[in-house]
C-alpha cells in the first residue's frame, strides 16, 4: 500500500463488504455503502491500484478437489542466511501440495500448509518432495484435525 493512499470509512465499508463477498457487482457494492456506482467503482480502482485490494479468490472445497487431507508442517533450516531463503522459499513454492508457506520469527523457520488427498499422499510427498527441499534440518508435520475458521 502506497503511503499516500489514505483509507476513509467508505473505504473500511468497502472493504468490508469485498472481504465478505467479492462478487458483488459494483452496484450492489455501492448501494451497501451509501455511494452512487461511478464513485464507488472509482474507489474500488483506486484500492486496486494502491494494493490495498490485492485480489479476487474463489474458495474452493478441498474435497471436491481431492485435496481435503490437510498437514501444518513445522520446518527448521540449517543455515540461516539471506540465500538460503530464497533457495528455500523458491523450492518449496513450486510444490503444488504446499498451498501455504510462511516465514516465521524464531522457531520454526517456516510453516506450510500442505493438501494431498489422503494420509498415504502426505507420506509420498514427505518423502518425494519436502524432505528433499534444501537445507532442511527437521520436520514436524501436525495433522489437522477439524478447521474452526478461516
Amino acid at each position: 500500500m502506497s503511503n499516500e493512499t489514505r483509507l476513509d470509512d467508505l473505504d473500511h465499508a468497502i472493504i468490508a463488504e469485498l472481504e465478505d463477498d467479492a462478487r458483488l457487482s459494483n452496484t450492489e457494492l455501492a448501494r451497501r455503502v451509501a455511494l452512487t456506482p461511478a464513485p464507488c467503482l472509482r474507489r474500488v480502482q483506486r484500492l486496486e491500484r494502491a494494493g490495498v485490494i490485492r485480489g479476487y479468490h474463489a474458495d474452493i472445497d478441498p474435497k471436491a478437489s481431492g485435496r481435503s487431507f490437510e498437514v501444518i508442517v513445522a520446518i527448521d533450516l540449517t543455515i540461516n542466511d539471506g540465500q538460503t531463503f530464497v533457495d528455500f522459499e523458491a523450492a518449496a513454492s513450486a510444490l503444488p501440495e504446499v498451498t501455504e508457506l510462511r516465514r516465521m520469527f524464531g522457531q520454526p523457520d517456516y510453516y506450510l500448509r500442505v493438501l494431498v488427498s489422503d494420509h498415504e499422499d502426505y507420506e509420498a510427498h514427505l518423502l518425494n518432495s519436502l524432505s528433499r527441499l534444501p537445507t532442511i534440518s527437521r520436520i514436524t508435520s501436525h495433522q489437522t484435525m477439524r478447521r474452526v475458521k478461516g
